[in-house]
């Protein structure tokens, strides 16, 4: 899913929907003014928002959400969401005559609440602009929709269309040829210039085009039957001018929602209160797509406690959430220490699928440290292999969890993240093996470099390292669609690379390969998979039914 080292990340900002934008962009209008302060009960901020501009903004508010809604008060948007730490929030503005922005209490309280709102960003934009339209397979049904245009069945066959399609649901899969089926993702028209494809298997945000004729917007792929994705629709995509190309693709962020047409949502549960359009992303799981047992509530499985803190770090001079999962029932065995609470605790159920695995009998009691990101840009800064945040783990975060009665050896020591976090896990086990026995990395950024260095520096490091190597383990996951592009390689081949890497260094790595791209949806399943393997490495042996899933499609 990626075409350069800036690409891979960017797959990741846009997925999860909280990285920050790396750098400043450069703004063709004055910034609004940030403003904080307190509130009791909900009550829109007097801020002049330009029309025709996509506005970037950052919000920090516990207890508070931050909403858009239209000039009679009605909701729009959902921008942040209490409990999620500080958060970024993308739209393409109408305008203060249209729109306000708003402050709302999750939940009636006595006492003010405190807020900070800053927009890091304004582009001017002169609004959407029609995309050429890109070679697609067309399958059966859309073939057939086009043959009744071409007899001159008009709105009767499209109609048909869409009804058939509001009963079966969407995107349309069919079979296609070696085994493959040709996915159609289809879009109605609501009077729209452009729209994109976000969450394909290219991650090249697709641009569909309009069948003729019709109020039908498509684009396809073919596809192995075992994927698993999530994806969503951005509608009329706002164009910077030629200046700003650079930071033309994020735009996709001021319109993306999910399909109207799928009836299985990303995350499963939205967000709290007002919900919208634009909360979440919608799923596609094939037939073969593997099974993850351990994401849904079980009658009768007994829940750990969830317990949500916040940190300060001298070292790095900031703070942040962090939750801490107790198992039910029985003193911990292990521990887990998973990065990007904002993903981990909301749309990924870690406290779930720790409490279902135990269940199992497949993990002893492990108890859960979910470190969250001080702010979006903080944790462009931070996850990428940095020595200050390593300090913050090893001699703040860790003494912490010792205080709360959590610490485990670093054999029973689990980190573990994705994407950005999956590259500073296992730049942990690179510096602190005394902490961490165990790195579990899910699609790891492992194309990172500093500046002016060549790409790949995780996997010097470990190729460097003086003997002998600590006898760290490793789970490394990455999915087929996260290939590279133009000649650079992506987090697939990256993975690969540092599997190999760390293999010949004589440590022991389980590698995994799925039909799926950066994802969450794919994640929380790959999550158990690996604290499996770490953690109860002899009942990871694949004969047992409730691990089928964790075969993967490749490597070893």
């Amino acid at each position: 899913m990626t075409h350069t080292p800036w690409a891979a990340h960017c797959a990741a900002v846009l997925l999860a929907a909280t990285c920050s934008l790396a750098g400043a962009a450069e703004a063709d209008a004055p910034l609004l003014p940030g403003v904080h302060g307190e509130v009791l009960q909900a009550r829109p901020l007097a801020l002049d928002l330009p029309a025709k501009h996509v506005l970037q903004l950052r919000f920090a508010g516990a207890g508070l959400h931050l909403d858009l809604r239209d000039a009679q008060g009605r909701h729009l948007r959902r921008l942040a969401e209490n409990g999620r730490g500080v958060q970024t929030a993308t739209w393409f503005s109408q305008g203060a005559q249209q729109e306000q922005l708003w402050v709302t209490p999750a939940q009636p309280g006595a006492k003010p609440l405190a807020y900070d709102l800053r927009v890091l960003n304004s582009w001017a934009s002169a609004g959407p602009q029609p995309l050429p339209a890109e070679k697609a397979q067309m399958g059966a049904r859309l073939a057939a929709l086009q043959q009744a245009l071409a007899r001159g069945e008009g709105a009767a066959a499209t109609q048909a269309f869409w009804r058939e399609a509001q009963q079966r649901g969407t995107p349309w899969v069919e079979p296609w040829a070696d085994g493959k089926v040709l996915v159609s993702f289809v879009w109605r028209d609501q009077g729209n210039t452009n729209v994109r494809l976000f969450g394909s298997p290219s991650g090249n945000h697709n641009p569909l085009q309009r069948l003729a004729g019709s109020d039908v917007w498509w684009t396809s792929a073919v596809m192995d039957p075992r994927s698993h994705l999530s994806y969503a629709f951005a509608p009329d995509v706002p164009q910077l001018p030629a200046a700003q190309a650079a930071q033309q693709r994020r735009m996709v962020l001021a319109t993306m929602q999910r399909d109207p047409l799928n009836r299985q949502p990303f995350p499963a549960t939205p967000w709290s209160g007002a919900q919208d359009r634009f909360q979440g992303r919608s799923s596609l799981v094939l037939a073969q797509a593997p099974p993850q047992p351990w994401v849904q509530t079980r009658a009768g499985v007994p829940q750990g406690k969830l317990t949500r803190h916040s940190v300060d770090s001298g070292i790095l001079g900031n703070r942040r959430d962090v939750w801490t999962y107790v198992p039910a029932g029985a003193d911990p065995q292990a521990l887990l220490v998973l990065f990007d609470a904002h993903a981990y605790v909301h749309d990924v159920p870690t406290p779930r699928i720790l409490d279902n695995l135990v269940a199992d009998g497949l993990l002893p009691p492990v108890a859960a440290v979910i470190v969250g990101n001080a702010s979006p840009e903080a944790r462009d800064a931070e996850l990428p292999p940095n020595p200050r945040f390593a300090r913050f783990i090893a001699e703040e975060l860790m003494p912490w969890a010792r205080s709360q009665g959590l610490a485990q050896t670093a054999r029973r020591t689990v980190v573990a993240g994705s994407s950005y976090g999956g590259l500073v896990s296992s730049y942990l086990g690179l510096t602190h093996p005394e902490l961490f026995g165990n790195v579990l990395s899910l699609s790891g950024s492992y194309w990172w470099a500093p500046p002016g260095e060549a790409p790949g520096w995780m996997q010097r490091a470990w190729q460097a390292l003086p003997a002998p190597v600590p006898a760290v383990r490793f789970y490394l996951d990455a999915g087929w669609y996260e290939t590279g592009r133009g000649g650079r390689e992506g987090i697939l081949e990256t993975n690969r690379a540092l599997a190999d890497i760390l293999r010949a260094r004589g440590l022991s790595v389980t590698q995994r390969e799925y039909a799926s791209g950066h994802d969450y949806l794919h994640w929380q399943g790959a999550l158990g998979c690996g604290l499996v393997a770490l953690l109860a490495p002899a009942r990871y042996d694949m004969k047992d039914e409730r691990l089928r899933g964790c075969l993967g499609a490749g490597a070893s």
